[in-house]
């Protein structure tokens, strides 16, 4: 199976260069399924129904979500008639929406995408390890599922490597997201996972963190209120992972990093002839 990953969507300049790019790379690299995580993309604080649907139009099969999940009063609505779109599995319980979601892809096979939101520096909620375990129990890979993606949104590269090592072998691909920048340690773990510990983001690096830089770098310098961040309008960078999976197993058998437009050096799976 030949996955795609995108890492956090930022503002309208990174949803656009989904919206415009995803049709094409689906065709051309013949995806099978495309999960990206959509937090930021409604003004770089959450996401709204309309966002929502575009960005499914344009080729995503699910969408995440993580601590911005309900910035947009909206999302506690309309998460609930969205069975494609998840927040943390570890999120308390009696929160509106889901934080695991099988769904039924076109060429027949079953996706698993699980999403989890660590502790450390983050809000405090319920332990993500036992809210990843219990999903994973319920729908193991090779049984209930062809593929397992866990999107772990955390800021500690530690917490997040603990989870890929928690999940090896049990998931296809264990992927952070949050912190904005693709790192450069994805591979395979020893059991069969593929991992990376931070996707990257979909938006404008010519930025802080997909925001324009003038009032992120003044509050560093200040320490003061100021301005609503406001996310970078440059040309956005789609970035992500590429993986392909084993179907006899779901393990992840070619792994490689996705940067495509924008200010980062280009980056694509070669294996899919690209």
């Amino acid at each position: 199976m030949r996955l795609l990953f995108l890492g956090d969507i930022v503002g309208r300049t990174g949803r656009n260069a989904v919206i415009e790019r995803l049709p094409g790379l689906r065709e051309a690299w013949n995806l099978d399924a495309v999960i990206i995580n959509g937090e930021n993309a409604a003004g770089g604080f959450g996401l709204t129904e309309a966002i929502f649907d575009e960005v499914v139009a344009a080729g995503a099969d699910v969408v995440t979500l993580g601590n911005h999940s309900f910035d947009q009063r909206e999302a506690l609505v309309f998460i609930e008639r969205a069975p494609r779109l998840i927040r943390p599995a570890n999120y308390p319980k009696g929160t509106p929406g889901r934080g695991a979601t099988l769904v039924d892809l076109r060429n027949g096979a079953r996706l698993l995408v699980i999403q989890v939101m660590g502790r450390v520096y983050m809000d405090a909620l319920d332990d993500p390890f036992a809210a990843l375990e219990r999903e994973l129990a319920a729908c193991p890979l090779g049984l209930g599922a062809d593929a397992v993606v866990v999107d772990v949104h955390a800021e500690a590269t530690s917490e997040k490597q603990a989870l890929g090592h928690f999940a090896d072998g049990r998931a296809s691909l264990v992927i952070g997201t949050h912190t904005h920048v693709p790192t450069a340690d994805h591979q395979i773990l020893s059991h069969g996972t593929a991992y990376m510990s931070d996707a990257g983001m979909c938006g404008d690096y010519d930025s802080v963190l997909g925001m324009d830089k003038e009032e992120p770098v003044r509050r560093f310098i200040q320490k003061t209120p100021g301005l609503r961040f406001e996310p970078a309008t440059g040309e956005a960078t789609l970035s992500g992972l590429a993986v392909e999976t084993d179907d006899s197993t779901g393990l992840a058998v070619r792994i490689a990093p996705v940067r495509i437009g924008g200010k980062l050096s280009r980056a694509e799976p070669a294996f899919w002839g690209v």
